[in-house]
C-alpha cells in the first residue's frame, strides 16, 4: 500500500492529501509532527531535505508535491484531474506554478511580517495581483480546467484557503469567491480544511522552523 508521509497543516502536504482522497486511492498515513521527527535518521533516509510530503509506493520514493500529483494522476487516472484539451491542460499547469511560485511565498510573508511593515504591504499587493490573475484565468468556468475539478484547483485552492485566515477576503473577486465556495462544499475539502486552532499551530511551526534556519545561517 502507498505510504504517505505528511502533516495536515502543511499546504504542500494537503495538496497531496486532497488528491489521494478525491481519487479514493488507498494509502497508509504516516503523520509527521514536524517538531524534530523530520530530522530523524529514519526520515532523512527517505527525504534528505526533511520536508513533507513524501510518498513511497511499492518501494518507489517520491518527494515534491507537484511531482507527486503528476505521479498519482498517471498511475491512478480515474477520476481524471487533468484535462485533455491542449489549452486547458496548459492553463492547469500554469495555475499550479503561479500558485506555487507567486502566491504561496507571499502568503508565508504575510504570516511573518507586521501589518504596518513595507514587506507586508508589498506581499499584500502581490497577493492581490495573483487573485486578479486567477479571476481572469478562471473566466466563466467552474474550475480552472473547465467544468471539472483539476489539479490546478487543488493546488491553488489549498493555497488560497490560507488567505481568509489572514484576514484577506474575496469581496473584490466575486467569481473567485464562487469558485472557492464551490471547493469548500466538497466533502474532501470540508474534511481536510484547517481549523482556526490548526492554523495557529501551523504559524507556530513555521516561526520555529524559520528561527532554526536563521540560527544555522548565523552560526554555521
Amino acid at each position: 500500500m502507498l505510504k504517505f508521509y505528511y502533516n495536515p497543516r502543511s499546504p504542500m502536504a494537503r495538496r497531496v492529501w486532497r488528491t489521494l482522497l478525491e481519487k479514493e486511492i488507498p494509502f497508509e498515513p504516516i503523520l509527521m509532527s514536524l517538531d524534530g521527527d523530520q530530522l530523524q535518521p529514519e526520515f532523512l533516509a527517505i527525504n534528505p531535505f526533511h520536508h513533507v510530503p513524501v510518498i513511497v509506493d511499492d518501494g518507489f520514493r517520491l518527494l515534491e508535491s507537484l511531482a507527486i500529483l503528476d505521479y498519482l494522476e498517471t498511475k491512478y487516472p480515474t477520476p481524471a484531474l487533468l484535462p485533455k484539451e491542449t489549452q486547458a491542460l496548459a492553463t492547469v499547469r500554469m495555475v499550479q506554478m503561479v500558485s506555487t511560485n507567486e502566491l504561496l511565498p507571499k502568503v508565508i510573508a504575510l504570516l511573518f511580517e507586521s501589518e504596518d511593515s513595507p514587506q507586508y504591504f508589498q506581499a499584500k499587493q502581490h497577493v492581490d495581483e495573483v487573485l486578479k490573475f486567477f479571476t481572469a484565468t478562471l473566466g466563466n468556468n467552474s474550475y480552472f480546467g473547465g467544468e471539472h475539478l483539476s489539479l490546478a484547483d487543488i493546488v491553488a485552492g489549498t493555497d488560497v484557503s490560507l488567505l481568509p485566515k489572514l484576514g484577506v477576503n474575496f469581496n473584490s473577486y466575486p467569481k473567485l469567491n464562487d469558485w472557492f465556495e464551490r471547493l469548500m462544499q466538497r466533502d474532501v475539502w470540508r474534511k481536510t480544511e484547517l481549523s482556526a486552532e490548526e492554523f495557529e499551530q501551523f504559524k507556530r511551526v513555521l516561526i520555529k522552523l524559520r528561527k532554526r534556519k536563521l540560527n544555522r545561517e548565523n552560526h554555521p
